[in-house]
């Protein structure tokens, strides 16, 4: 997509880390590196951490009936997950969720489906500020090596060499971007399905072996990203209708995991659907480097509200929930939940 987003001398780093956006054979050996570092056990080594990171923020809210799910949880947490993982101070984690919430206003927002000069241009401080931060990082990591994720991704080799250190930075920048408010919007659309059905919602409290399920179901019927902008390499035809080469196209997620020729009843919440054909988290080789991530952190965090509340609602004020726009992020901004303790 290079050949369309507007560039810039101080963000144009960006784009040498952005496996999301790369394409063969470029793609196959970012991601081969990069899969070297980010291994599923690498992950599935997260869970006690993620729970006392998640534990906690439930703790600040223990005396409360009333509290907004994003501000107390949902936000912060993939934020705290990522800066953990990578290994950054704690005191430096307010950081990168300011970074996150700026990549997500540098990537379009709103009605427009490509980064436009005036984003780009309001980014170039934020990118300026973490390339020198990550680059500091990487250096320390280089001198004296830890067990984290930059170190890993420093160490990563393959037959065809090692990660420079803006295809370093331009991943963690990735990881910052698709591992943040997706995760956040993942998690405060799991509550909002559930508690539009109560039916699923009373056999999740049953039986938890279905938490899984809940979460996957949710990233179908709402996933993070409504859309993807992709362009044509050379020309297609599809339904009848010629598409140039070079033409960018609007490709709409939601509206493929909602297709009824591919699911039975598909604007229906189904925990007991064949749930491995959804487009939520991608597809072949773009498949999401970072879905075991979210499914993890959406089933830790179902559990432990679970686990503590014998009674959740969303609040039925009118201001209860506020959303991103669903043009950019299909998920909850605000979140009002009215609990009962277990």
């Amino acid at each position: 997509m290079s050949a369309v987003i507007p560039s810039h001398p101080d963000t144009d780093w960006m784009a040498k880390g952005n496996v999301v956006g790369m394409d063969p054979p470029m793609h196959g050996r970012l991601r081969s590196l990069v899969s070297k570092a980010f291994t599923p056990r690498l992950v599935a080594g997260l869970e006690p951490r993620i729970t006392e990171l998640a534990s906690g923020l439930l703790d600040a809210v223990a005396d409360r009936d009333r509290f907004d799910l994003v501000e107390a949880v949902t936000h912060p947490l993939p934020v705290f997950v990522i800066a953990e993982l990578l290994g950054v101070p704690l005191e430096d984690q307010p950081l990168f969720e300011k970074w996150g919430l700026d990549f997500i206003l540098a990537n379009g927002g709103g009605e427009s489906a490509l980064p436009s000069e005036e984003n780009i241009a309001g980014f170039v401080r934020t990118a300026v500020e973490m390339r020198t931060y990550m680059l500091d990082q990487i250096a320390l990591r280089r001198t004296a090596p830890r067990d984290d994720l930059i170190t890993q991704l420093v160490l990563a080799r393959t037959d065809e060499g090692q990660l420079d250190d803006d295809e370093i930075v331009g991943f963690v920048g990735t990881l910052l971007l698709a591992g943040h408010i997706t995760t956040t919007a993942v998690l405060g659309s799991t509550v909002l399905c559930l508690d539009e059905n109560p039916e699923a919602f009373a056999q999740v409290r049953r039986d938890r072996s279905l938490v899984p399920a809940a979460v996957e179901e949710s990233v179908r019927l709402r996933p993070a990203f409504s859309r993807l902008v992709r362009m044509t390499t050379r020309e297609s035809e599809l339904g009848g209708v010629t598409i140039p080469a070079g033409q960018v196209l609007t490709l709409w997620t939601v509206a493929a995991n909602r297709d009824p020729e591919r699911f039975t009843s598909p604007d229906a919440f189904d925990l007991r659907r064949d749930q491995g054909r959804h487009l939520g988290f991608g597809q072949g080789v773009h498949f999401c480097m970072g879905a075991p991530l979210a499914r993890l952190e959406g089933r830790i965090v179902l559990n432990l509200l679970l686990d503590r509340f014998s009674e959740l609602s969303v609040a039925t004020e009118d201001d209860a929930v506020a959303y991103h726009h669903p043009k950019n992020v299909v998920g909850p901004r605000r979140l009002l939940v009215d609990v009962a303790r277990a």
